[in-house]
């Protein structure tokens, strides 16, 4: 079908133990959730419950419509950067108008078939990026984690450091040390979790949250929380409201929505492929990028955030025993109960403890050790993945990725274009040919005949026999039209200058190529055969 969501066939065997293990999993899920989804929130310039409804929202309609049971969707790490780089330039608003609109082309990636093709995007980009972002998310909880006085943190990497540097005298000790007692925390549970008994099956993130709440209550601490900074978060579900949209504004969120798209479609669809390879299943591409682009299309019109697959959550959820999308169901349940029941709770928060939870999000969420292995790689890998980082940090991840593609795709030529190569037939090998150079020549090619292989027949042209020329294309797996075009004008001048022009081997896509572009016709019937033997007596004959 063409769109068919995977929780239809969630109920084949389903029963009272799975739907156990289901539910168990969504509760372990949402409680994971809640503070991950506003310490996203916060750090993209948002109010804290933006990050709480895109879980709930969003998070349920991935899991309603999504093409992977156990894949858990919501506000990610990966958008901080963006998000909050057009907040600061465009608003709110307009931010909520580019989710939209990116939901919509997520929708249509989907509708299209173009979910496999974010597989084609070279590792070496995304790792790029990936802790590109996560360098920035690490820098962009400085100023909390340090407690610094800083108004509005600029969305530029050499201006926030800048103005780290020019408040770096108004840091706060009882936030630093709150944060350092919160990321401590964090690293000691990662590491003794499996030692704690019952207590393992509490996250880490919960942990940390909740005791520095209660000490930041308790002793009163002078430090900012959610509730002097945000008033607290509202005990519900927002209203439905429409976007105000106009075309001046929608032209200059073109970039940004199709930005979103992308690092949605990327995050989601490599999300679900780890997903895969813990449950040993296989998801559908495009219908999680239609369930990507409603849960986006939706989410803004209840003041939510960008939404996309989340690898945290997601891998929580398989290790919980979750089986089928229930769980993902249940994760926005618990959400909503929790925000139902005990937001008010949630002003005491310390922004302190959630900054040292973000700066361990973003240690986990890059691949550092890609960075000490890079002497392993050659030359191309270790620019692409440097290029792209450092253009992610300094300038913008629209420009980084274009940049990574670009010179991915101009490495992919070089060394393809080099595995293509063109011999000339050896009389050692075939004896007709002997005593025969300079009058009949024949050129064996190998590899791909394409644009950046051209020169391999061009070279042929300017040692053209006197008589008789042949080309075995036997060992040619690939013409594309610049290669057809260039055969042609080999066979053009062959003509002009009376030389006679023998095709072998002609077969599979390069015999389609030469049919659709009429070079069969060119030639008479007699100047194609089967092999270079053949051609070859047929020359000699």
């Amino acid at each position: 079908m063409f769109f068919r969501p995977r929780l239809l066939d969630a109920f084949n065997g389903y029963n009272r133990t799975l739907f156990t293990k289901d539910v168990l999993a969504g509760l372990s899920v949402g409680i994971v959730a809640l503070p991950l989804a506003m310490a996203f929130a916060i750090a993209s310039g948002l109010k804290p419950e933006a990050g709480i409804f895109t879980a709930i929202i969003a998070g349920g309609l991935i899991s309603l419509l999504g093409g992977s049971r156990v894949q858990i969707g919501g506000p990610a790490g990966a958008f901080i950067v963006i998000v909050y780089g057009i907040v600061e330039r465009y608003g709110v608003p307009n931010l909520l108008l580019a989710t939209a609109m990116s939901g919509v082309f997520l929708f249509l990636m989907g509708v299209f078939r173009l979910g496999t093709l974010v597989r084609f995007i070279p590792i070496a980009v995304i790792i790029g990026f990936t802790n590109g972002i996560a360098f920035l998310i690490g820098l962009s909880q400085i100023k909390d984690f340090f407690g610094l006085q800083i108004e509005k943190m600029p969305a530029q990497f050499f201006q926030s450091v800048h103005t780290l540097y020019l408040a770096a005298d108004t840091f706060n000790p009882i936030a630093l040390g709150l944060a350092c007692g919160s990321l401590a925390l964090l690293v000691f549970w990662k590491i003794f979790q499996s030692r704690l008994g019952w207590l393992s099956h509490l996250p880490g993130t919960v942990v940390a949250m909740v005791l520095a709440t209660i000490v930041t209550s308790a002793l009163n601490l002078p430090v900012d929380t959610i509730g002097s900074r945000f008033g607290g978060i509202p005990s519900g579900l927002p209203s439905f409201e429409w976007l105000p949209v106009s075309w001046d504004s929608a032209q200059y969120m073109v970039a940004p929505a199709l930005t979103l798209a992308l690092l949605g479609a990327i995050e989601s669809l490599l999300c679900a492929r780890i997903a895969d390879g813990l449950i040993h299943d296989r998801h559908e591409s495009n219908q999680e990028l239609m369930a990507q682009g409603i849960a986006n299309f939706t989410i803004p019109f209840f003041g939510g955030m960008p939404a996309t697959g989340t690898i945290a959550r997601t891998v929580t959820n398989v290790e919980s025993g979750a089986t089928t999308p229930i769980a993902g169901l249940v994760h926005p349940v618990t959400l909503l109960l929790i925000v139902l029941f005990a937001a008010p709770l949630a002003k005491n928060i310390p922004l302190a403890s959630l900054a040292a939870i973000l700066m361990y999000v973003a240690w986990n969420m890059g691949e550092w050790r890609k960075f000490i292995d890079l002497k392993q790689f050659r030359l191309p890998y270790r620019v692409t993945i440097l290029s792209v980082f450092t253009l992610t940090v300094v300038l913008d991840l629209t420009i980084a990725v274009q940049v990574g593609l670009l010179l991915a795709f101009i490495t992919f030529i070089y060394r393809i274009s080099s595995l293509s190569r063109c011999e000339i037939a050896l009389s050692s090998d075939f004896p007709g040919l002997s005593n025969q150079h300079g009058r009949i020549d024949a050129y064996r090619i190998h590899g791909a005949i394409f644009f950046g292989a051209v020169k391999l027949l061009e070279k042929i042209e300017t040692n053209l026999p006197s008589h008789t020329l042949l080309l075995d294309l036997k060992n040619v797996i690939y013409i594309d039209t610049s290669g057809m075009d260039t055969i042609m004008e080999l066979a053009h001048l062959c003509k002009i200058r009376n030389i006679r022009l023998l095709i072998c081997g002609l077969a599979h896509q390069p015999l389609e190529m030469a049919e659709r572009s009429d070079f069969i016709s060119m030639l008479p019937p007699e100047s194609f055969y089967p092999d270079l033997i053949s051609g070859i007596e047929a020359a000699t004959a």
